[in-house]
């Protein structure tokens, strides 16, 4: 086929989400045409399914500057910048009125299933850097289109690859037949069916990040409430407790961001939950009554629960890139120089520092990774990471590299968290039935008696998120 000058075509974003959508707003500053990708019906669609959870970040550090910039003059108003919008509120009050202001550059219902280059595999050299991009898509009416780009900015997230409950990074046997009983999200406990699902049950959280932080809150705001007496959480660690467990408690300088860790430990504390350490999940087995068993690497299992929310990260969805030259670090899947400033391998919480499209820039000319997707299965995104970002790589694009090059972004402190040594072997000096000891014993965080409580009666021990 014969292609248009790649100048011509426009810059295909795929993801209509907060990092998307930014995208489109810098490349209409910048001069470029974006088209918009959105799998979902509406813009924001993953953000609109964790409605009810809010932000640590405040509206000061969730809205774009050039987004605003474009939005001003229609007379939108900027929520408060010191509040803390829930994810219903980012949707509805900034993310629908910037894709509505972007009009036709917003497709929704429109799903990527791949991306090449124009009569070029990944095999073929020829003469390819100068071939446009081709982006299969598939509509939510069946219908396949093939669009050409100049370039691809993939801010498709990680939402919809939640990692599994299993603690070699596959999913536990018998995980998949205990779907009935097992969600890979925060529940929503306002809605009365899922509030019932929930209340006066012993429900399992798997993971250690805000998502399990906000989890074992709700649970613990439930056990406290008049309809849900009995309600008790087993938090499930796959490492041990240390001063890191909890997040950067009151030093983050991300406030909110800290308190979700104070009240997950306040939630142990009040005995609304259990810590279980060292504990990696190798089965899911089903008890006579129904409940679930969750069986250990090292042969323990724990008391049947009635619910499991497995919270364990996101991992990237490279399929639909497989013909595309990426270069990507061998454990985050994360590109090579941005892995390094974010690894949770060798970072605690600390700083990650701003980057742009050098950090981000594959063999494959063109294509860039950005937004929770650059992260790979590193945890802890900020949305003002994104925005940074997508602002260097749409000057880039546009061939203004003064402005891609520049760092116009400082972030606060404690951006990677999650800890040195994701696979911690020694119990923490000092607290008995601490992680990972060769006899974890169930820990009861802050009481007093906690350290002679021994194996208590079929809960056994174990800890560790991910």
């Amino acid at each position: 086929m014969n292609a248009p000058a790649t100048t011509d075509l426009p810059v295909v974003v795929i993801g209509a989400g907060p990092t998307g959508l930014a995208a489109a707003a810098h490349l209409v500053g910048q001069g470029v045409e974006p088209l918009v990708l959105e799998a979902g019906s509406t813009a924001g669609a993953a953000v609109r399914e964790w409605s009810h959870v809010r932000l640590f970040s405040t509206w000061g550090e969730v809205v774009d500057p050039a987004a605003e910039k474009l939005l001003a003059p229609t007379g939108w108003t900027r929520p408060d910048p010191a509040a803390y919008p829930s994810g219903g509120d980012w949707a509805e009050r900034y993310l629908q009125p910037l894709a509505g202001l972007l009009g036709d550059r917003v497709r929704t219902g429109a799903t990527v299933t791949g991306v090449s280059r124009t009569g070029r595999d990944r095999i073929v050299d020829a003469d390819r850097e100068r071939q446009p991009f081709v982006v299969h898509v598939t509509h939510a009416d069946g219908r396949e289109e093939r669009l050409l780009a100049r370039a691809v900015i993939d801010a498709s997230g990680t939402w919809a690859t939640p990692s599994p409950a299993g603690g070699s990074g596959l999913p536990a046997l018998g995980e998949k037949a205990a779907a009935d009983r097992i969600t890979y999200r925060v529940p929503d406990l306002r809605d009365p069916a899922v509030r019932a699902r929930y209340a006066g049950k012993r429900t399992a959280v798997i993971g250690s990040g805000a998502s399990a932080f906000t989890a074992l809150a709700h649970l613990a705001d439930l056990a406290g409430s008049d309809d849900g007496a009995g309600t008790k959480g087993v938090w499930i660690l796959r490492r041990g407790l240390s001063g890191s467990t909890f997040g950067g408690g009151t030093a983050d300088q991300l406030p909110a961001r800290g308190a979700l860790g104070l009240a997950a430990k306040a939630a142990v504390d009040e005995g609304h939950a259990d810590a279980v350490t060292g504990f990696r999940t190798e089965a899911v087995e089903r008890a006579d009554d129904g409940r679930l068993i969750l069986a250990g690497e090292d042969g323990r299992r724990l008391d049947p629960v009635d619910e499991v929310i497995v919270l364990t990260g996101f991992r990237p969805d490279l399929s639909f890139l497989d013909e595309l030259r990426l270069r990507l670090d061998e454990r985050l899947q994360a590109p090579v120089e941005l892995a390094p400033l974010i690894d949770p391998n060798q970072h605690s919480c600390g700083t990650v520092y701003p980057h742009g499209h050098r950090e981000l820039s594959h063999p494959e000319q063109g294509i860039y990774l950005v937004g929770m997707k650059s992260y790979g299965r590193a945890p802890t995104f900020l949305a003002m990471t994104g925005y940074e970002q997508v602002r260097s790589v749409a000057a880039a694009i546009a061939g203004d590299l003064d402005a891609a090059d520049r760092v116009e972004l400082t972030l606060p402190e404690t951006g990677v968290c999650g800890g040195a040594g994701l696979f911690d072997a020694a119990p923490e000096t000092g607290r008995d039935g601490g992680c990972c000891a060769p006899a974890p014993q169930l820990v009861q965080l802050g009481a007093p008696s906690a350290a002679a409580v021994g194996t208590a009666e079929g809960e056994a021990g174990g800890c560790c998120g991910s």
